[in-house]
């Protein structure tokens, strides 16, 4: 018997192994096994196929063991995952790794449980009768006379009557008279309890979205559900879901990110109790593995996770959603760089599931799929009950540093601070959104100009007042802060204004308001999350200050205030997507207002504000920013109307120079006219962690044209000169 392995390791292609006769029965598509690799290595692999020969000139080796009782992938994830190696230009072997929880990749078989569970004991059903066989056993007869009178009970419970019962209770169990059972509670980490709720009455537009998807069932068909802020996306997603689960079959639900699933893992746990298991990074390594054991048993048949949920082996999938699929989270920029939602519409593809993938701004590539008939678009226009949008008045801030309004503590206007004091007088609540992290963004020496920079990265390092260091966020080095120039002693003063400054501002402006921050320097896990959002949706929190976390489809009906304390901070990146996120984010942030029972507003600070992503995300007009954006990319070959695929190199200066160059000279034969190259060159951040950083970017209109360029230089990749690593990058969603 010979199988097809991927070893975990970064290497392309696959390794032909022999399966002695004594594992033979133990192995099968998708299993892990321990197999010799290289001289004297052993690795894991993964059984990937069956080949009916073996390759010539090669000697065989044998699987050395298979490593656990299951096969952790099933075929379709297999099939899945195959695919994804070759459109993303990824080991096998690494893409498989990546797919598992931490815990599995770790060593021989299943890790222990983070979570202790709960041993049970009851007694069986005619252990009554057979009391009397129990002779002189009086121990034994003592335990299950106490069983037989209490039924099922925790074991220690029974411990605590019976100190020195553990050998009688092991004893009935031997003999048939008693059953052990370990429960482990499900995952808990970063959920937000909601009341358990039934099914919400829906709109007219809500009805009609559900029941083209019910129509859908069993077969596979794409929908954008692109519905306004409020709208009630979520409630479709859970009357679809509570159909499939009616007929027995499962559901996936992915969204961007941790700060995402604390309402919305609460909401699917209120309506459909242990049946939901969570999938994301907020859990520790072990929490995960017994969530991903759950949905591999078929214990629980919901999956709720973020992006790499997306390989989470969920039994007979029916429905498979994406939240807010518009998110650049949903693209893994560290390790094998797949992007969740597109994966998600192979997945929902190969088995026969139906797609929903839902925005209130989809992306432009999803929105032009849907315009080509590639997906069916549903619209929910309105809010439910028909609350108003939010209101959204622009300050320029430009024309208040032009009448000398200048200074202004934590970047707050005079117009901002005056309706914080509105509001909060008004017993209501406000959310104030910055998407910089830290004090001041940048620290300056007054006498010779010299910037506080990472020493190993070419940024400048943020001050962080309340740590009193000076942060790079690229690399995570700190140095204590100095008000003392290192070069040439002189005064530092700090520029700039980040989420911690933004906060203090307010307590000043406002002392007795309750401020809460929601920001990576406050909260390190997903209950560090949950404790916060917790305390702002209980109203013991007036304002909340944050990053983009507090962006992410929160539903806090309180609020009737949103600040954007600066609105510009992402459109001068060298991105092509730099408009298309800045509106992205306005919208989003701008949809928390107004949720509940009162007319929400929402001030955005801006120095642009005639730029269309600033200006058409006041008028809530995605249809004219859409357009103008689609009409810019055609123009430029961008994606939705190009393909690209990005070669990024790293290492010393020297050597990661000249790989660059060696990929673009291989490159060049390739290129054929239709695939257009640009580079190399120096990246935006061109230094991160030590090491120097050149891409090289193609464009093309399909992605054939791609692979061959690629193959063209996976010969320079087998032995990059001067020692650089080189990745490759099919549909780069970073520019830097």
């Amino acid at each position: 018997m010979l199988v097809e392995v991927a070893v975990a390791a970064a290497v392309r292609g696959t390794f032909t192994y022999r399966v002695p006769s004594s594992l033979a029965s133990e192995v099968a598509l998708g299993q892990r096994v321990a197999v010799p690799f290289g001289r004297s290595r052993r690795a894991t692999g993964y059984v990937v196929g069956f080949p009916a020969a073996p390759p010539e000139g090669f000697e065989l080796r044998d699987v050395v063991e298979v490593l656990d009782p299951f096969p952790p992938f099933t075929p379709k994830l297999v099939e899945l995952l195959r695919w994804a190696e070759e459109y993303y230009l990824v080991p096998p072997g690494e893409l498989l790794r990546a797919a598992l929880p931490p815990g599995l990749n770790a060593r021989r078989g299943a890790p222990a449980p983070a979570r202790r569970g709960v041993e049970y004991a009851a007694p069986a059903p005619d252990a009554a009768a057979s009391l009397g066989a129990l002779g002189r056993a009086a121990a034994q007869r003592a335990v299950l006379e106490y069983l037989l009178a209490r039924g099922r009970i925790p074991v220690e419970e029974l411990r605590a009557a019976f100190p020195r019962g553990r050998p009688a209770l092991s004893a009935l169990a031997k003999r048939g008279l008693v059953t052990l059972e370990t429960e482990t509670p499900v995952a808990t980490a970063g959920v937000l309890p909601a009341s358990a709720a039934a099914p919400a009455a829906l709109t007219p537009a809500q009805a009609a979205a559900l029941a083209e998807i019910d129509a859908a069932a069993g077969t596979f068909q794409a929908f954008l559900l692109h519905g306004v802020t409020g709208s009630g996306k979520t409630e479709v997603y859970l009357q679809a879901i509570a159909r499939a689960r009616a007929a027995g079959r499962g559901a996936l639900v992915l969204v961007p990110e941790i700060a995402l699933t604390p309402q919305l893992s609460g909401r699917f746990r209120a309506r459909f109790g242990d049946d939901v298991a969570l999938l994301h990074s907020g859990l520790s390594d072990a929490e995960r593995h017994a969530e991903w054991l759950r949905l591999r048993r078929g214990e629980a048949r919901i999956c709720v996770g973020v992006r790499s949920a997306i390989f989470a082996p969920v039994q007979d999938l029916a429905v498979l959603v994406v939240d807010e699929e518009h998110d650049g989270s949903f693209k893994q920029e560290d390790g094998p760089p797949y992007h969740a939602r597109d994966l998600a519409v192979v997945r929902a593809k190969r088995e026969d599931a139906v797609l929903i993938l839902g925005s209130a701004t989809p992306s432009l590539e999803t929105l032009e799929n849907a315009r080509r008939g590639r997906y069916r678009k549903l619209d929910l226009p309105a809010r439910v009950d028909d609350r108003p949008m939010p209101e959204v008045e622009l300050v320029d801030l430009s024309k208040l540093r032009r009448a000398g309004v200048s200074g202004l503590p934590g970047l707050l206007s005079p117009r901002l601070a005056a309706a914080l004091e509105d509001t909060l007088a008004a017993g209501q609540q406000a959310i104030l959104f910055l998407n910089r992290r830290g004090y001041e963004t940048l620290v300056v020496c007054e006498v010779c100009g010299a910037e506080a920079g990472c020493p190993d990265c070419s940024v400048s390092l943020t001050h962080h007042a309340r740590r009193g260091v000076l942060m790079c966020h690229y690399c995570g080095r700190t140095e204590p802060m100095s008000g003392r120039c290192a070069a040439c002693g002189g005064v530092r003063f700090g520029v700039g204004v980040g989420t911690e400054q933004v906060e203090e501002a307010v307590r000043a402006l406002l002392p007795r308001a309750r401020v809460a921050r929601l920001d990576r320097d406050v909260v390190s896990s997903a209950d560090d999350t949950a404790a916060v959002l917790a305390r702002f949706a209980r109203r013991d929190a007036d304002v909340l200050v944050g990053t983009q976390m507090v962006t992410k489809g929160h539903d806090f009906p309180g609020v009737t205030l949103v600040g954007v304390v600066l609105a510009d901070t992402a459109l001068a990146l060298p991105d092509f997507r730099a408009a298309e996120r800045t509106f992205q984010l306005l919208t989003q942030v701008a949809g928390r207002a107004g949720r509940g029972a009162e007319a929400g507003r929402v001030i955005v600070q801006t120095f642009n504000p005639a730029t269309p992503a600033v200006a058409l995300a006041a008028t809530h007009d995605y249809a004219a920013f859409a357009e103008g954006e689609l009409e810019r990319r055609r123009a430029f070959g961008y994606p939705p109307f190009g393909r690209m695929m990005a070669a990024r190199v790293e290492g010393t200066e020297d050597g990661a120079r000249r790989t660059a160059e060696a990929l673009a000279r291989a490159a060049r034969p390739a290129l054929a006219g239709e695939v257009a190259m640009l580079g190399p060159a120096p990246a935006a951040i061109e230094r991160i962690r030590g090491k120097s950083r050149w891409h090289l970017l193609f464009r093309a209109p399909s992605p054939p044209s791609l692979f061959r360029v690629h193959a063209a230089l996976a010969r320079v990749a087998q032995r990059p000169p001067g020692g650089a690593a080189i990745r490759f990058d099919m549909d780069p969603y970073s520019m830097l």
